[in-house]
């Protein structure tokens, strides 16, 4: 049997993934983020049990643009009754792939046996994979860690009974569940689980790229299939366009201050078209420190930004600033 994601990421010379990031990676910054270069794109990650019973929220973030494929699904969850319910929706949604998230750290998620919880039970991960793969027909991902501490980084075993469940790629966070977001991503655990002669199916690195040279650095060294950006792109989607540049040859060149107001006119009114304009202008406060990271002096722009209630008020602000 063929792998839809192996031929999938053969089509990019050096394939690289948006990472779903709740409350970040919506419908405008993954567009965003395709335009500048991001070649795989994943939904901010949904509850199986929500998207089960049809609550809305959970419905319309299954919703994407043709532009953004190839484009995967990504659902959470601890129930095999629910996981699979919310397969079979995602399905029906018409994505390239749908993923399992077994990495989420959050305690609410992990709290009720979903995410990365279910890595203290390997064996019942395998089998609630298993149902979710038998129960659709597009190709199925997952995405989890290295383990739920420092003392069970069982990722090499998990790669290959993820294999072995029907999995046709993973991608993994260099990270335990118990380090949450912070200290370094072990990069040499996705190595070896890469390195390891029966796992056939495509690994995807995460955790700590937070440059185009590292990027490439990374992929060279552990040999995965791919990579995986997420926290680096907030405010950044220039990132994929500099991992871009470097595979050609070229200099990876950074956004001039008009380009960086652009991209966020840009993704402010994709957002107003999904959310409305008030949301979107109240959600974008979060990505400023991003987009502007750097500039002299900006720290009194961010704070009006901050009080902004409407797209043309941001960018009177934006257009006044001038960098001495």
């Amino acid at each position: 049997m063929g792998n839809a994601i192996q031929d999938m990421l053969s089509k990019f010379a050096f394939p690289v993934y948006l990472a779903p990031m709740e409350g970040v990676t919506d419908r405008s910054f993954r567009l965003v983020c395709k335009k500048m270069g991001a070649d795989v794109l994943v939904s901010e990650f949904i509850s199986s049990d929500a998207l089960s019973r049809e609550i809305d929220k959970s419905v319309r973030k299954m919703c994407f643009d043709e532009r953004e494929r190839p484009f995967g699904v990504q659902i959470f969850g601890h129930d095999e009754q629910s996981l699979v319910a919310a397969a079979r929706m995602a399905e029906l949604a018409g994505p390239d792939f749908i993923d399992i998230n077994w990495g989420c750290p959050v305690k609410k998620v992990v709290n009720k046996g979903a995410g990365s919880a279910i890595l203290q039970d390997v064996p019942r991960m395998a089998r609630l994979t298993a149902a979710v793969v038998d129960a659709v027909r597009l190709p199925v991902t997952v995405k989890t860690r290295l383990g739920w501490d420092s003392s069970s980084k069982p990722i090499v075993e998990v790669a290959e009974r993820m294999q072995d469940a029907g999995v046709q790629a993973i991608a993994i966070h260099g990270r335990t569940r118990a380090q949450m977001y912070g200290g370094e991503a072990d990069w040499s655990l996705i190595g070896e689980a890469k390195a390891n002669p029966r796992l056939h199916i495509p690994v995807v690195g995460n955790g700590d790229i937070d440059s185009a040279e590292k990027a490439l650095q990374y992929r060279k060294r552990y040999g995965v299939d791919a990579v995986m950006i997420g926290r680096a792109a907030i405010g950044n989607p220039w990132i994929f366009q500099q991992i871009k540049a470097l595979v050609r040859g070229s200099e990876a060149s950074f956004p001039t201050y008009d380009e960086r107001v652009a991209t966020v006119m840009e993704q402010l009114h994709l957002a107003a078209k999904e959310k409305g304009e008030r949301r979107a202008v109240l959600e974008m406060r979060t990505q400023y420190a991003g987009y502007f990271k750097g500039l002299y002096n900006f720290k009194t722009v961010r704070m009006k930004l901050m009080q902004a209630l409407t797209i043309s008020e941001c960018e009177d602000i934006l257009r006044s600033y001038s960098e001495c």
